[in-house]
Parts: C-alpha cells; sequence; structure tokens
C-alpha cells in the first residue's frame, strides 16, 4: 500500500496519554476505523467506592458503523478490561494472539456475556490482515505476559508502528526474543509514526531479562526449609512456570490461590503455556504434604484488601495460616500508590513469624517495560518522521520525547497528546488542533457511568467530615413543630459523649424553623431546609472547626386531612 498525499488519516488516543491505565486508541480514515487496545485503569485515591475507570467510548459509539476490528496487543486489564462495557455498545471482530484472546474470552464469560456472537481471530506474528483502508501485522515483542505484540499498521498516508507495552528481552522465558529484524525492515521502507511505550523512560540503562528472576528463585528455594509463599501479577505467566520449574528441581508441589490467578493458569494451561502441570495440586490437598514440600503462587502483591496473600497475613483466609518458617516472596513492583498498603502487608506477614522477601532485599521482579537504552534502540532501527510517546504519565512522555529529540526527531515532530486530541495528517502537514469527547466513565459495581463529579464529592465529604441528619415532623397548615428533632449523627461526633452538642443542635433546627418561610402564599419547604441547614451548619464549624454534610429532612401532615407527604430533599 503506498502512501496517498490525497488521503486523511486521524490518530485518536481516548485513554492511555498522560496516565497508566485505559489505554484505547483510534486510526481513522474518512471511510474506516480500527481500534487498539481497550483496557480500564485503577481508581485513583480521590475516587472512593470506584471499582474501575474505563474511557469515554462515546466517540465511537457515534462511528460504530465505521469500526472494521479491534486490535489488541496483549492481554493486561489496562489493554482488555474495557471490552465487556464496549461489546454492550458495539460488536466487531477482535484480533489478538492465542492467550490474549482466552483472556478476553474469559474476561467476557465472567460479565455474563456470550461470546458465540463475537468474531475472535487468532493472529499469529507476522500475520497481515487487512480491514478496509488499514492493513495490520501482528510483530513479536517481550512483556511481563506471554503472547505480546507490536502492530504495524499501513495506512493510507504510510506506516504506523505501535509497540504495545514492550522490553527487549533476549533471553525470554517462553517464545523467542522481540523481533527487532522486522522492526529494522520497517524502517528501511520509511515509517510515517512511532507510538512507543515510555513507562520505564525515567530508568537508565536496560531491563533485566525475565531469567534473572528465575536464578534468584533458585537460591532462596536451595537454603528455604519450610513452606515457600510467592506472590506475583496473576498475568504473568513466564514468572508462575519459572516458579513451576524452581519447585520441580526442589521436590516441591505447587498450589494455585487467588480467582484471578487461578483464572489466568487455567487459560495458561488450557493454550500450552505452563507446563510441569503434574506438580500442580488442588488447594484442598496442602494438609496432605509438609510444609518443606509446598510452594503456594497466590495473588497479593499489591497489598489489595481482600487478595489472597492479604487474607493469609490477617488470619482471614479459609485454608491457608501464615506460621513461623513460612518464607513470603513478593514478586512484584509496587504500583504507584500502593507502598502504604504493601508495607503494612509485610508488616503483618512478620509478626506471624514469616520471612518476607521483596524487591529491595533481592532480584525477586523485574520489569515488563523498556528502559532508556533499549527505547533508543528501537527509535534508532525504526528511524520514525513523526513521533508519539504514549503508556505513560507526562513526565514519562516528556522524557521519552527529549530522547528522541536527542536521538535526531525534530521536536516538531514530536508530539505529547491527551485524551481525546487529534493527530491528523495529510499529505507533508500534520496538525493536532482538533478534540473530540474523551475522559473517565467511572465503574461502582453494576453502575457504569452513574458515578459523576457531584456523587464523588459528596462520597468525600462525607468520608472526611460526616453526616448530621436532623428529622422533624411538622404541621403543613401552620407550619408547627410536631415532632423532633431527632440528630442522627454519623462519622462526626459519637453522640453518647456528645449531647451537649446534640442538644444545641435540636435547639438550633428550632429556631431556625420558625423563620421566614412563606413564598407566594404558601410554605417554601425547600427555603425552610436551607435555613436548618445553615443555621445547624454555622453552629458545628462554631464549636468544632468541623463541616459535616448537614441533612435536614421535614414531614410534613395536614391534620384531619388524609394527607401524608414528605417533602423531597435538595442539595
Amino acid at each position: 500500500m503506498l502512501p496517498n498525499r490525497n488521503r486523511k488519516l486521524r490518530v485518536i488516543p481516548l485513554g492511555g496519554i498522560r496516565e497508566i491505565g485505559k489505554n484505547l486508541t483510534v486510526f481513522e480514515t474518512d471511510s474506516d476505523m480500527i481500534i487498539v487496545d481497550c483496557g480500564v485503569a485503577f481508581p485513583d485515591l480521590d475516587m472512593p467506592g470506584v471499582d474501575a475507570v474505563i474511557p469515554d467510548m462515546t466517540y465511537l459509539t457515534e462511528n460504530k458503523q465505521k469500526i472494521r476490528g479491534l486490535f489488541l496487543t496483549h492481554g493486561h486489564e489496562d489493554h482488555i478490561g474495557a471490552i465487556p462495557y464496549l461489546f454492550k455498545e458495539i460488536n466487531v471482530p477482535i484480533y489478538g494472539t492465542k492467550f490474549t484472546l482466552g483472556l478476553v474470552e474469559k474476561k467476557l464469560e465472567e460479565e455474563g456475556m456470550s461470546t458465540s456472537g463475537i468474531e475472535m481471530i487468532e493472529m499469529h506474528y507476522g500475520e497481515m490482515v487487512i480491514k478496509g483502508d488499514f492493513c495490520v501485522e501482528f510483530i513479536r515483542t517481550n512483556h511481563s505476559i506471554v503472547d505480546s505484540a507490536a502492530l504495524a499498521i499501513i495506512t493510507p498516508c504510510g506506516i504506523i508502528l505501535h509497540t504495545g507495552d514492550f522490553k527487549v528481552d533476549y533471553t525470554p522465558i517462553e517464545g523467542q526474543p522481540i523481533d527487532l529484524m522486522r522492526m529494522a525492515e520497517l524502517g528501511e521502507k520509511g515509517v510515517l509514526l512511532l507510538m512507543s511505550d515510555s513507562t520505564n523512560a525515567e530508568h537508565r540503562g536496560f531491563t533485566m531479562s525475565e531469567r534473572t528472576v528465575g536464578r534468584t528463585f533458585e537460591e532462596i528455594f536451595a537454603r528455604t526449609k519450610g513452606r515457600i509463599i510467592v506472590a506475583t501479577f496473576s498475568s504473568n505467566v513466564s514468572r508462575v512456570q519459572q516458579i513451576i520449574n524452581t519447585a520441580v528441581k526442589f521436590g516441591r508441589k505447587c498450589v494455585i490461590c487467588g480467582r484471578s490467578m487461578v483464572n489466568v493458569i487455567d487459560v495458561a494451561i488450557e493454550k500450552g503455556y505452563i507446563t510441569d502441570t503434574d506438580v500442580l495440586i488442588d488447594l484442598e490437598e496442602i494438609d496432605n504434604y509438609p510444609p518443606e514440600e509446598l510452594v503456594i503462587i497466590t495473588t497479593g502483591s499489591q497489598g489489595e484488601p481482600l487478595s489472597a496473600l492479604t487474607r493469609m497475613a490477617v488470619a482471614t483466609h479459609r485454608q491457608i495460616d501464615i506460621v513461623p518458617g513460612d518464607t513470603v516472596i513478593i514478586s512484584a513492583s509496587p504500583i504507584p500508590g500502593n507502598e502504604k498498603p504493601i508495607a503494612r502487608m509485610i508488616d503483618e506477614l512478620c509478626k506471624r513469624g514469616a520471612t518476607v522477601i521483596h524487591k529491595s532485599l533481592a532480584e525477586v521482579h523485574v520489569s515488563g517495560h523498556a528502559c532508556e537504552e533499549e527505547l533508543k534502540l528501537i527509535q534508532t532501527i525504526v528511524k520514525p518522521k513523526f513521533f508519539c510517546p504514549v503508556h505513560g504519565e507526562y513526565r514519562h512522555l516528556m522524557r521519552h520525547k527529549n530522547i528522541a529529540v536527542e536521538l535526531g526527531i525534530p521536536e516538531e515532530n514530536c508530539f505529547i497528546l491527551e485524551n481525546g486530541r487529534v493527530l491528523e495528517f495529510e499529505g507533508e502537514s500534520v496538525r493536532c488542533d482538533e478534540m473530540v469527547q474523551a475522559g473517565n466513565v467511572l465503574i461502582d459495581g453494576l453502575g457504569v457511568g452513574d458515578v459523576g463529579s457531584i456523587v464523588l464529592r459528596d462520597r468525600k465529604h462525607l468520608a472526611e467530615d460526616g453526616l448530621i441528619a436532623v428529622v422533624m415532623t411538622v404541621d403543613s397548615r401552620t407550619g408547627a413543630l410536631m415532632a423532633g428533632p431527632d440528630v442522627i449523627s454519623r462519622g462526626f461526633v459519637y453522640m453518647r459523649e456528645s449531647e451537649d452538642i446534640i442538644e444545641h443542635i435540636k435547639e438550633t433546627a428550632r429556631d431556625a424553623l420558625s423563620r421566614g418561610d412563606i413564598y407566594g402564599g404558601k410554605r417554601d419547604w425547600a427555603y425552610k431546609k436551607t435555613v436548618i441547614r445553615d443555621a445547624i451548619h454555622d453552629y458545628v464549624y462554631e464549636q468544632t472547626k468541623r463541616n459535616p454534610m448537614v441533612l435536614p429532612v421535614i414531614m410534613d401532615i395536614a391534620l384531619g386531612e388524609n394527607q401524608n407527604n414528605q417533602a423531597d430533599l435538595e442539595e
């Protein structure tokens, strides 16, 4: 496909730029559109109660007639986790490698969605598929999950290389090293745009090979007499395989623990990515073996409150108790923001007599992302005309851009985009001055998008300052107080120890109730509640310097009439 100078190409990230997670990028011409990845993000600390965050997919639903396919670089949650939400609105073919599609199928089943009507096309490295104006090739890469791929997207305007998440590992546990030769061939043909992983752009040197961890495991297993518990990311099948390999060498049985770990390993075994499965035993069988013959492979490396390892640490796990003599290996790096939960979990493990080994003490983890020298290598062999760093927060993107400029790419040809910003190519010109709708959609339980900024504001207010509810019953004709006020405090003060404050709140409510409440010849209950709220708030702040949410509830009853109405509560 030769470049057509009269055609337009639009590159639109809807997620994954200036953030870690919810990766989703759109490639669009006048008649066709493809999507690369569709992931979730972990909620921030200022999103209380939120389970996950997905990209705003309004632009996709508005243009669903143009979408020709969804192409997946690998099977991590931040690249496939939002697929069930996308497919509730649209249904397009999904293209990915064998293991990636296996994880997608498992995820859709967990969401109660039938996969029978979804076309999933397994792609092999080197294969191409033509979808409308696009021809997409899957290129082998290395990452912390098997079957990862870069995508060479041949468009009417030129070749785009999207690396996905990657590292350069010359000695991977599964498969072969990254296909640098194919990337170099594309570079010789001429690459219009390189979109490259920026996660470790601030780290100098090279990322260590996954085999480094295997050697450390052997050293730990050789000197450990008791039970060994290894916590790692459930998706890191190569890491799990190394644990199994080491267990076989030292005559131990392996137990898989944790729902997500069990699900991923089931897929890995089914697809043939886990060997020596005869050493795997069920969790119910652990009492049949002495501690020195057991290895437990578990979730919980990030200190998640409901994860298997955290429940072991606080003695709430149904089947596994931490005992003196246990050795716990945390084979992962803390995701930013998880440092405190991990530290608390390690403390609890140590209190129970376990020996805890983590990255600060031994080489029990290596990253799955490329460091500075690997990023330079990709830039050098691909030689792109334009460059767009992806998958990283702003500082990562800026550092990656600076690396590209150091290697000779003109600064005006490097674009740090934002979610929703359109990078448009037309002939020799390029511009990025248009925006489409993008942002966060919050998932809370079964609710999708029904939690917004106002709800989050109220949740944070309640969490930080608590709640005072004041309930009163009044005569709707005279406005006279008939019952109450009754005060309910949640997260503000302990009522039995604050009787004086509670009594003063009641007096303040009674006084505020009697103030101006007539509007248009009728009693204005909304105004009444506002007066009561403000009066109680002023009193409470004066006495305590706190700002709890004040919730007045007025029950108005017309005596002698068959009427019982509750005034609507308005903030």
